[in-house]
């Protein structure tokens, strides 16, 4: 008897009607799914290379960089140590960059590219600029740069 009643004093709501309520009004919300959306379809891109984004980042900034150290890749890259060091065991593993002593400080680890690394380097270019060209096609090129730079003055 109390749950009958209890049941006729509820009015069903419709929640078949896209409506989000006040989380659209959360930018937090809208960079949660922005970055879901670039991260789905880098995931697409780059299915074929099995490569991370970091991966590409660590490999790119070696090939600019040749003999930057790990302490100062994952400085540069915005990464703790121990996430840098397992990345670049993986891209090691694969053959895709070597660890060498570096020539200024025995202490420090320095990073060049393989001959292997180079080539998926190459690929991986490719496939981001048609993951760039995806992204950036949702933008004029003036929104392009202002939308970097208001998104620098979060991460940075």
């Amino acid at each position: 008897m109390i749950k009958d009643k209890f049941e006729d004093a509820v009015t069903p709501v419709d929640h078949d009607d896209g409506d989000i309520g006040q989380i659209n009004e959360i930018l937090g919300f809208h960079i949660r799914l922005a970055h879901g959306a670039c991260l789905r379809h880098f995931t697409e891109t780059f299915a074929d290379l099995d490569l991370t984004q970091k991966q590409v980042s660590v490999l790119w900034l070696v090939d600019d960089h040749p003999g930057i150290a790990q302490t100062d890749l994952a400085q540069r890259l915005r990464m703790d140590r121990a996430t840098t060091m397992a990345i670049i065991n993986r891209l090691q593993a694969k053959h895709y960059l070597r660890r060498d002593r570096s020539p200024t400080d025995g202490r420090k680890q320095a990073l060049f590219l393989e001959p292997e690394g180079i080539r998926v380097l190459a690929e991986a270019k490719k496939a981001i600029g048609e993951h760039e060209a995806w992204v950036k096609s949702r933008f004029t090129d003036k929104e392009v740069k202002v939308l970097m730079e208001m998104l620098s003055r979060i991460h940075e």
